[in-house]
């Protein structure tokens, strides 16, 4: 095994590995880790917004989603109440609908995708110590699961892609630049024979639910209030308490499923405030939630995650050589996301509050579909740029 690389990527899911595969496309010698185990599922609402789809269609690996049975999402739909807005999808930039992947189809695809670019997978293998040489971090040290063999390797850039509770972001000690105070619970579940060609979004005051259609025949279908609501909900189920707040948000949804059993166990995130860290310094930065970590009720972490990714492989690779190099670029890549990303957090914050009426969640959702758009025309810029 090789134990120097021109850069380390903590962390193996949807940031991780599209960072490892850009980089490795770029021509950097990379080496990506991931902890859990090859196909595992994790939490995730799944829904990829315009930008998502986007890049994987840039990327040659929207096929394969498409491939694994992933449907094409062609509206979506806005329940305020009892009234139902629909926004059909326009086609543009290569694509004509949006996609929902299981997590694990879109994690392996990512993984796969990075190893065979050249990077150097280890999985599941999970890294005990950052290494540092004076204040800058240099490389690390892990253990891989299973044989149980530990190894060191060093790199310039040490990438932490591991997550809320990241471990290079605690190695680190990167400083928390913006903290929300709002949080939403949300209890997620699998259903088969819902529409397969819309998201579906619901609101009433105190609770809100959604459909995404994914693979495999199946909708995750979501529910969700406040975390300080759902913290008092009393005695009974997590069952009981998610099907009481799907009738509450969408009494039609709430019936149409009536007393099915998931496919599946239910999962529940019981809210965690979001933030913003700092997320470049001496030989690290970091992606994803390590970084940027926002409530789950405007289901944006997936496209974020992808964004960032190729905005840190960009600016990485467009670097000149050198360490000093290397540092500006990856300063230059946290400024770009924090510009971009600040008004998403805003508005995301507002709605998790679920102190909201209907007409100022609307206006709120009207101010979501702008803050998207910065990001979509970045993503357009870059392929002129490279075709001029």
């Amino acid at each position: 095994m090789q134990s120097h690389y021109d850069a380390i990527i903590v962390g193996g899911r949807c940031a991780g590995a599209a960072t490892a595969m850009l980089l490795a496309r770029g021509g950097m010698h990379v080496l990506l880790l991931e902890a859990a185990r090859p196909g595992t599922d994790t939490l995730s609402t799944l829904a990829l917004m315009r930008g998502g789809v986007l890049q994987l269609h840039r990327w040659g690996l929207l096929d394969a989603v498409v491939s694994a049975g992933t449907p094409a999402i062609t509206s979506t739909e806005f329940a305020y109440g009892d009234g139902i807005e629909t926004v059909d999808i326009k086609p543009g930039g290569g694509i004509s609908a949006l996609r929902a992947p299981r997590r694990t189809v879109l994690d392996t695809l990512l993984i796969e995708a990075a190893r065979a670019a050249g990077a150097e997978v280890r999985i599941p293998a999970r890294v005990t110590r950052v290494l540092t040489d004076g204040d800058r971090v240099c490389g690390i040290e892990g253990i891989e699961r299973g044989a149980g063999t530990s190894f060191h390797a060093t790199a310039p850039l040490v990438v932490g892609a591991d997550g809320r509770n990241s471990t290079v972001a605690k190695a680190v000690g990167a400083p928390f630049r913006l903290r929300g105070e709002a949080s939403s619970a949300v209890v997620y579940g699998y259903f088969p024979g819902l529409p397969r060609d819309r998201y579906h979004w619901a609101y009433r005051p105190g609770v809100a639910a959604g459909v995404v259609p994914t693979g495999d025949g199946l909708a995750c279908v979501w529910a969700g209030t406040s975390s300080a609501r759902f913290a008092q909900r009393g005695p009974g189920s997590l069952d009981a308490s998610y099907r009481r707040l799907l009738i509450e948000a969408e009494p039609e949804l709430g019936r149409s499923i009536g007393t099915a059993a998931p496919v599946g166990a239910l999962r529940a995130f019981p809210g965690r405030p979001g933030w913003m860290r700092a997320s470049a310094g001496p030989g690290w930065a970091l992606v994803g939630d390590a970084g940027y970590f926002k409530d789950p009720i405007t289901a944006h972490g997936i496209t974020d995650a992808l964004r960032d990714a190729e905005l840190l492989a960009r600016a990485v690779l467009e670097a000149s050589r050198g360490y000093r190099a290397l540092c500006d670029a990856v300063m230059d890549y946290e400024r770009t996301r924090d510009r971009l990303s600040r008004p998403l957090f805003e508005v995301t914050e507002r709605v998790a509050t679920f102190s909201w009426d209907l007409p100022e969640l609307r206006e709120l959702l009207r101010a979501l579909s702008q803050a998207m758009r910065p990001d979509v025309a970045i993503l357009r810029a870059f392929d002129q740029t490279r075709a001029a």
